[in-house]
C-alpha cells in the first residue's frame, strides 16, 4: 500500500524468521516539524545513523520490551538528544499537530502497546508485533498471555479503513480486518490444540508436533510459546480437567 506522505519507513537489516525482512522502524512527521521514532530497532550504527538522518527528532517510542525493537534506543538517543518513551506507554504527544495516543494491547507481551496516529485527517495505527505484515505472531509465554491478546485484537478490530503500519513486514489497509483475521486464527488454533489433546498429546512439544506439523521446523520453539499461553488459556476456561497437560 501507499504510505501517507507524512510517514516514513527505515527497515533495520535484520532479517530472520522472527522479524521477516527486518525490523521496521516508522517515523511521522509533519513538513517542517520534528520526527516521532517508533521502535528504533537492533543497535546497527548504520541503521540508527540513518533514522537519525531524519532531525529533528522529537520523541522515541517502543511499542514493547523486545530486543529487535528496543536495542537501539539508547544509542539512538545519544545521536539525536531526543527523549526516549518506554513501553507500557499511557500518555498522548502532539509533535507539530501529529497528534500520538497510545493503545494498551498486551497479549504478544505484557507490555504490548499500539500507537494511534493522526494527522491532517488521516488515522494510522502502528501495532508493533501485536499485528504483522504478513503471517501471524507469536504469544511469547510466559510474558504474553493468550485471553489478554484476543482482547486486544477486540480493541484493533474497532479500527476499520485505518491502515497498520506493523513491526515486521509490509504495511496493511485495514487494521480490523487483520484483527478479525487474526482473531479467527487464533481460535482455529486453539480447536487444534484441543483434538491434539484428545488424540493424546502429552506434552507441549508434542502439541507442537501435531498442529505446527506444516510450520518451518525452525520456528517451532517460537510455536511453543503459543501452545503453552494456548494451555494456560485453555484450562483458565476450564477447557481442561484440573489434571490435564500441565502448561507450565
Amino acid at each position: 500500500m501507499t504510505l501517507p506522505d507524512w510517514v516514513t519507513l527505515v527497515r533495520a537489516p535484520n532479517p530472520g524468521p522472527m522479524t521477516l525482512d527486518g525490523t521496521n522502524t516508522w517515523l511521522v512527521r509533519a513538513p517542517g516539524g520534528g520526527s516521532v521514532v517508533i521502535d528504533p530497532g537492533p543497535l546497527d550504527e548504520g541503521h540508527l545513523r540513518a533514522v537519525a538522518g531524519h532531525a529533528p527528532v522529537a520523541a522515541i517510542l517502543v511499542t514493547h520490551g523486545h530486543e529487535d525493537h528496543t536495542e537501539g534506543v539508547v544509542r539512538l538517543a545519544e545521536l539525536t538528544g531526543a527523549p526516549v518513551h518506554r513501553a507500557p506507554v499511557r500518555e498522548h504527544l502532539d509533535v507539530d499537530g501529529v497528534s500520538v495516543d497510545s493503545l494498551a494491547t498486551p497479549g504478544h507481551t505484557k507490555d504490548s502497546v499500539c500507537f494511534v496516529v493522526r494527522y491532517r485527517g488521516e488515522e494510522i495505527v502502528l501495532t508493533g508485533d501485536t499485528i504483522l505484515g504478513r503471517g501471524t505472531t507469536v504469544v511469547a509465554w510466559p510474558d504474553g498471555d493468550l485471553g489478554d491478546y484476543l482482547d486486544s485484537l477486540g480493541r484493533l478490530a474497532a479500527f476499520d479503513g485505518r491502515p497498520a503500519l506493523p513491526g515486521h513486514g509490509p504495511a496493511l489497509t485495514d487494521t480490523a480486518v487483520a484483527a478479525r483475521f487474526y482473531h479467527q486464527h487464533r481460535e482455529a488454533r486453539l480447536a487444534q490444540v484441543r483434538a491434539a489433546l484428545d488424540a493424546g498429546a502429552v506434552d507441549a512439544a508434542e502439541v507442537v508436533a501435531r498442529v505446527y506439523a506444516d510450520v518451518d521446523r525452525g520456528l517451532w520453539s517460537a510455536a511453543e510459546w503459543s501452545v503453552r499461553a494456548q494451555l494456560a488459556y485453555l484450562r483458565r476456561e476450564s477447557h481442561l480437567p484440573p489434571d490435564g497437560l500441565d502448561a507450565t
